[in-house]
């Protein structure tokens, strides 16, 4: 692994990641609209816990064995996702009545009414002469016998999980009208061993729990790992001889760029929407302050001057305001500043200590931690302290993170041993509406989660 101390001479937003760009939307296929008469498929995930929507989503059939096979793992991935959202409920494939082959001609609408689907899934995987695969899918609406959504797909053949968590983005969006967020990876620290000698590793892993893989080796701790706004790199703090440094990873050449020693650091930064800085805060002469370090420049401007614990920073989506917590009221409180660090202004007033903000990608709510009563929470508002709800409860619940469509968080759950001495650390993920709340699984115990934008 190669380490970089040069400063940066370019911006930092890349255009994309080719390895993991293969994916391209080569034709539309034919879509249909649907009758005046009759009402559209929708699904309103604004409202609080829902029945699932009833879907149907067949195998792809293919050429060849390898694509038949492709096929069905492609459904089992698309069928995987939408369950997980919590929305959709897909049928068992016992069920189906219509064959494969008589459906690629076209759906009978009666015989999937008739096991109660709502929505049917369909397609096929072809491979080309060039060597790339062809996949094609046709997303219906049963009850208005309407096609919804129809493309195709190209990519290498190894590639085929994107594809499918690409296609239930589509789903998703097509009968939710929010943006899905199936393609789209987590990093988080790993956690092994006992807990007086503790091994934390930084870890990624496809939304799903998916490619798992380590992307460092456990000699130094690693601490609160942040996806750049591109999804390719991830800004962590690590402890290298006792000191903090910040470094900044490639995740997928394993490049790895020091951006320095930070002594007295208290929270790890968060990029700016643009790439080109990051947040921190920073306890210098005994008094935590917040701070903005240009990436090209390594210039460090000081954005807070208070004697209170300013710390915890997050950027709002467009990057003109900081969320931050603060004592400076007397007691660990949320705050909102301007970029700049001028406005301060205090959003909660609850009872409890509130730390940790975190700044949707949509813009309209920060989630945050709340401990009261030696109960914790996770929970959200909006940026004027307004319409605070509390989503998720427990001994000790952290770290939460935001899914690229603001519908959906993670975070980590401490699962208390009776002797103190094997405590479980296990993340979560659960929807806006504080249903649905989701074990992610991880091979190890995992805490720090970060959830990236979509992938390019």
């Amino acid at each position: 692994m190669t380490i970089k101390t040069n400063a940066r001479k370019r911006f930092w937003v890349k255009s994309g990641v080719a390895a993991l760009c293969a994916l391209a939307v080569v034709a539309g296929l034919n879509v249909g609209f649907m009758s005046p008469a009759k009402a559209e498929l929708r699904i309103d995930i604004t409202r609080g816990e829902l029945k699932p929507m009833p879907i149907a989503v067949t195998s792809f059939p293919g050429d060849g064995v390898s694509e038949t096979e492709i096929g069905q793992n492609l459904t089992k991935v698309i069928a995987a996702d939408l369950e997980r959202s919590g929305l959709f409920s897909p049928i068992n494939e016992n069920a189906f009545i219509q064959s494969a082959a008589s459906l690629a001609v076209n759906p009978n609408f009666a015989e999937w009414r008739a096991i109660n689907a709502q929505a049917l899934v369909n397609g096929r995987v072809v491979t080309e002469a060039n060597g790339l695969l062809r996949v094609e899918f046709r997303l219906w609406d049963v009850l208005a016998e309407t096609q919804m959504s129809g493309v195709a797909y190209r990519t290498q053949p190894n590639n085929w999980r994107r594809i499918a968590h690409k296609i239930a983005d589509e789903i998703y969006k097509r009968i939710t009208g929010e943006t899905g967020y199936f393609d789209t990876r987590i990093v988080y620290v790993s956690e092994s061993g006992p807990a007086d000698k503790r091994v934390k590793r930084l870890a990624i892993m496809d939304q799903d729990g998916a490619n798992h893989r380590f992307l460092s080796d456990g000699r130094f701790l690693v601490l609160n790992p942040r996806f750049s706004p591109t999804a390719q790199e991830v800004v962590y703090m690590s402890y290298f001889n006792d000191k903090p440094r910040v470094y900044v990873l490639d995740i997928d050449t394993g490049e790895l760029e020091l951006l320095g020693d930070f002594p007295g650091m208290t929270f790890a930064p968060r990029f700016a929407p643009d790439g080109n800085s990051v947040v921190m805060s920073q306890a210098l002469d005994g008094n935590s302050e917040i701070y903005e370090l240009d990436l090209r420049t390594r210039e460090k401007r000081q954005l807070t001057r208070h004697p209170a614990v300013d710390t915890s920073p997050s950027y709002s989506p467009e990057g003109s305001r900081i969320a931050f917590n603060s004592d400076r009221s007397g007691a660990q409180q949320l705050y909102v500043m301007n970029a700049d660090g001028g406005g301060a202004q205090r959003i909660s007033f609850g009872g409890g200590r509130y730390a940790t903000p975190v700044w949707s990608p949509r813009g309209d709510l920060i989630a945050f931690t709340k401990s009261q009563g030696g109960r914790y929470y996770i929970g959200v508002m909006r940026p004027d302290g307004s319409g605070e709800r509390l989503l998720a409860e427990g001994f000790l619940v952290e770290g939460p993170t935001w899914a690229p469509n603001g519908r959906v968080l993670m975070y980590y759950r401490q699962h208390p041993s009776r002797d103190g001495t094997k405590d479980r650390y296990r993340l979560y993920s659960i929807d806006l509406t504080g249903f649905n709340e989701r074990e992610i699984v991880t091979p190890a115990d995992g805490s720090d989660p970060a959830w990236s934008p979509l992938i390019p």
